[in-house]
């Protein structure tokens, strides 16, 4: 939060009140020892001054008052001419014999001066010991300050105290003079101090104005604005900072560059990882997840973030955070949305600072769905497959064991034994057939041998070899095979021995699981691109949820009645992938009691009649 401003909070304020008070104090000290010292020296040399001329008063007076022939007037005048010398003067001088009385003074009312007594102690005090007096006093009743000297007249010759020299100066005008000096002083001092904060204020704006607008820049710099370099004012230190505050903004503005470089990197990778990556800080709490996680967890941005991981995960059962923490862990999870079951694997790394410090968690989320159903597959493929082998091979050990305690020698026994033997090797041989061209179809190495042939010759010679089988007498149920083909001439690029593969199971099903008499339908129909083929009978049909499952390998409808009726319970499964191969698809449709139809689409295109024959 911005605090409030105030003008001395400003360097440009602050400087001059600097320089002010710093003036200030000077103009203090001076002031105490300069207006002291002038008062001192000037009254000091007053004094003397007096003092000499006091000296110079008694001088003048001793041989005057020395002389005894002398009359008093003639004694007088005399007096008096030596006291006009002193007229200028403001002190003011009296001439007072040893009996106290004034006989001389310069004092303008002179008459009522000349005979009157002094009742002064320390006048009386010089007469008592003939030495000087000198004192500066406060006279309460006149308000001024003077300055008394006292200085006796002795005769030189006799030695004899002949009267006292009493001069009072005033001192108010000297004390005058120095108040006129401290205001003459404090005049200068107003005056400079006024100067100095107008000189001060002209300095400061060289320093404010370049650290304004180094401040300035440093705004620019915090509000991500790096276009509007600082202004050199100088070389000395505060353009120094000002370039160094450039430079500063520079690296600045490289170093967000390439961090939003960095940042943009990572978004636009973990925006467009497979797997789905959260973050979280030390307290397991998401600070980071990318649109793949989002999308596993069916969670929006607004409501991951900020979620604990073990709660968005729901792995609260499966580990602790401190676990987490700890080391490195896996984690697989099953989540089901509806219908649809999920599998997700969870794997957790630490973030730690060079220091060692744990400051949060990696989670990488891979769906393995397909990866743990290709896994059961490839468990359900390996026991499925064991199972088909040990069955007849179990049969065949039974049989040839049975043959081999004598049963061989029975002839009514022994050739049954021996065609059970013979159709279970022979199952065998077609499951192992049938293993090895799904192994090839799986790793890619069958490749069709396309070719454009009349689809509908091909499906015509299949059904006839199918009819002419069922009228030899081979089988005894009594199935008819209907027929209804397009009257357009179908070519398609296919390999006629994969396709025929196809067609033999569908039928082959169809022909197994339909009842005695039944009709077998076979119909082809066309359209702009491609050819739908629908084989129908009227057999038991197949369990609704039975339907997904038909193309997988080893999935049978009815287990029992399958394996007995020679089924491996491949032929659909590789039905499906020759199909897939020549780019179409297969699928069954069906209700319980009401037959079952199986339709494959093959892609076509309408190609000119071509006619190459046929080849029985």
């Amino acid at each position: 939060m911005k605090r409030p401003f105030s003008i001395f909070q400003s360097i440009y304020i602050k400087i001059p009140l600097l320089f002010i008070f710093i003036l200030l104090i000077a103009f203090q000290f001076i002031a105490v020892f300069f207006v002291d010292q002038l008062e001192t020296q000037t009254a000091n040399n007053y004094k003397e001054n007096m003092n000499t001329q006091v000296d110079l008063l008694v001088n003048n007076m001793r041989p005057i008052l020395s002389e005894a022939d002398l009359s008093n007037d003639e004694r007088y005048s005399r007096m008096n001419q030596v006291l006009d010398s002193f007229q200028q003067s403001n002190a003011v001088y009296q001439v007072i014999n040893p009996q106290s009385y004034v006989i001389a003074t310069n004092e303008t009312n002179v008459a009522n001066a000349i005979g009157r007594r002094v009742n002064n102690n320390e006048i009386n005090q010089v007469f008592l010991n003939q030495r000087s007096y000198v004192a500066e006093v406060y006279n309460p009743i006149s308000g001024i300050q003077q300055y008394t000297v006292i200085q006796p007249i002795i005769s030189q010759e006799s030695n004899q105290l002949l009267g006292v020299i009493h001069a009072v100066a005033d001192m108010t005008q000297i004390y005058e003079q120095t108040g006129d000096v401290m205001g003459v002083f404090i005049q200068s001092a107003v005056f400079s101090i006024l100067l100095t904060f107008i000189v001060s204020i002209v300095l400061s704006q060289g320093l404010t104005r370049p650290i304004e607008n180094i401040r300035q820049q440093a705004i620019r710099i915090s509000e991500g604005n790096y276009d509007y370099p600082a202004t050199v004012y100088g070389q000395d230190e505060l353009g120094e900072l000002a370039m160094t505050i450039n430079d500063v903004a520079i690296k600045v503005k490289e170093a967000q560059e390439l961090t939003e470089s960095e940042r943009q990197r990572l978004d636009g990778v973990l925006r467009h990882m497979t797997d789905g990556v959260l973050a979280t800080d030390r307290r397991g709490n998401i600070i980071l997840v990318n649109n793949r996680a989002l999308s596993l967890l069916n969670v929006s941005h607004q409501k991951a973030i900020g979620m604990s991981i073990l709660s968005l995960l729901d792995i609260t059962d499966q580990v602790s955070l401190e676990t987490l923490l700890s080391n490195d862990q896996e984690v697989l999870m099953n989540r089901h949305d509806g219908k649809i079951q999920t599998i997700l694997k969870a794997e957790f790394s630490l973030i730690r600072r060079d220091t060692g410090f744990v400051t949060g968690l990696v989670c990488v989320l891979t769906d393995v769905t397909e990866q743990e159903k290709t896994e059961q597959e490839r468990r359900d493929f390996v026991s499925n497959v064991s199972h088909e082998l040990r069955t007849p091979l179990t049969s065949i050990k039974s049989y040839s064991e049975a043959l081999s305690d004598g049963a061989w020698e029975d002839p009514d026994i022994a050739p049954q034994f021996i065609d059970v033997i013979q159709s279970e090797t022979n199952r065998m041989i077609r499951m192992i057939g049938n293993l090895l061209d799904l192994s090839k179809l799986d790793g890619g190495q069958i490749k069709p041998e396309m070719e454009l042939l009349d689809y509908k010759r091909v499906m015509t010679h299949i059904l006839d070899r199918f009819e002419f089988m069922l009228k030899s007498g081979k089988s005894t149920k009594g199935f008819v095979i209907k027929r209804e083909f397009t009257t357009s001439d179908i070519y398609i690029e296919m390999d006629q021995d994969r396709m025929t593969q196809v067609i033999d199971n569908i039928i082959n099903n169809a022909i197994k699981y339909s009842p005695d008499g039944g009709e077998i339908f076979v119909s082809i129909q066309e359209s702009h691109d491609k050819v739908t083929t629908i084989v129908r009978d009227q057999g038991l049909g197949i369990p609704q949820k039975d339907l997904p499952h038909l193309f997988e390998r080893f999935y049978r409808v009815d287990k029992a009645r399958s394996r007995d009726q020679g089924g491996t319970g491949l032929g659909l499964a590789i039905s499906k992938e020759v199909i897939e191969l020549h780019g179409g698809k297969i699928w069954a449709e069906s209700r319980e009691n009401s037959g079952s139809s199986f339709i494959f689409e093959l892609p076509y295109e309408n190609f000119e009649i071509i006619d190459e024959g046929w080849d029985d």
